[in-house]
């Protein structure tokens, strides 16, 4: 089975145009299909076309948020509701071609688990969008050693395995490859078109530059620190706290060979302030720790993921 999951917002001109285009690109496959389109609190009239998709080909499966959570959020619903070994994420605004799916698919069947779109053509505005897309690229690429030319591309392949316990938050969605890669992963990436938009806005903004750079930073924790957080805290409070010996005996010295008194140089201040944030910084680390156990203690989380077994059962439960 095949699950194609798609976001969907304030998207009504061109509902009826993508349904079209992911069944003319999806039947010639020649394997089952099922496409879960996401309302992502639209307030035009993206509910009722849907709705009526719905009831006219039974494949296309719809779900209709409250109210906008964002699309990392329908993404998110998207893979909880699909039932396919194979997952293909998508735009809904027409801009993502239908007809790479198959070029995807036949990447993925390579040996690979992720398979991500690469937009080499984008029909975007050059210094609005493309120029901040491509520092963002590249600084996502250089932080976690994942490089992909075009992380913000919607149009990709996983399979279901890679996604297991990966929760997204913000809009951290673009970052699944990463998660993927290092759970061992096999990720690649293939060249996909791109159309100019038809109908609708666009719902991107240079805003979103600066939320995936946060983001990043949250993926990098996460993956370092996750496990081991005092490591973090730890290293800063211990870091605090030499600066702190060394302005004092800085201090001292202007004290007794300079005689510079202490009230004239912000010395002392300096002293208490970083040994204060040392040791608070060693005590946040300590209280992480101990969040982190009961969150796998009392969840039956394991640190570690098996690939595969040999001779041997499911495992302890």
């Amino acid at each position: 089975m095949l699950s194609i999951t798609i976001p969907i917002y304030n998207e009504e001109g061109n509902i009826e145009l993508l349904y079209e285009g992911l069944v003319k690109a999806l039947e010639p496959l020649g394997r089952p299909f099922e496409v879960i389109l996401v309302n992502d609190g639209s307030s035009d009239g993206t509910e009722k076309l849907l709705d009526a998709l719905a009831a006219k080909d039974p494949r296309i499966k719809v779900v209709h948020f409250r109210r906008n959570f964002g699309q990392t959020a329908a993404m998110m619903a998207g893979i909880h509701y699909a039932s396919g070994e194979i997952i293909v994420p998508m735009d809904g605004d027409l801009q993502n071609d239908p007809a790479d799916i198959g070029k995807l698919l036949a990447k993925l069947e390579e040996g690979y688990d992720v398979v991500s779109g690469w937009r080499q053509d984008r029909k975007d505005h050059a210094l609005r969008r493309n120029f901040p897309s491509r520092v963002a690229n590249w600084l996502i690429s250089r932080i976690s050693g994942v490089h992909l030319h075009d992380y913000g591309c919607s149009l990709k392949a996983y399979r279901r395995d890679v996604l297991k316990g990966v929760k997204l938050y913000g809009e951290m969605h673009r970052f699944i490859p990463i998660y993927a890669s290092w759970e061992g992963g096999r990720v690649t990436e293939v060249p996909v078109t791109h159309h100019a938009r038809i109908h609708g806005e666009s719902k991107y903004g240079v805003d979103r530059v600066l939320k995936v750079v946060l983001d990043l930073i949250v993926v990098q924790f996460l993956a370092r620190y996750a496990n081991r957080p005092i490591y973090l805290f730890g290293g800063v409070g211990i870091a605090a706290i030499t600066l702190s010996i060394l302005a004092g005996v800085w201090a001292v010295y202007l004290k007794y060979f300079e005689n510079t008194s202490f009230i004239q140089t912000p010395l002392p201040l300096l002293v208490v302030m970083l040994f204060v944030t040392g040791g608070m910084s060693i005590l946040m680390g300590l209280l992480a720790e101990i969040i982190m156990r009961t969150y796998y203690e009392s969840q039956g989380k394991a640190v570690y993921l098996v690939k595969s077994t040999a001779n041997l059962g499911p495992g302890p439960s």
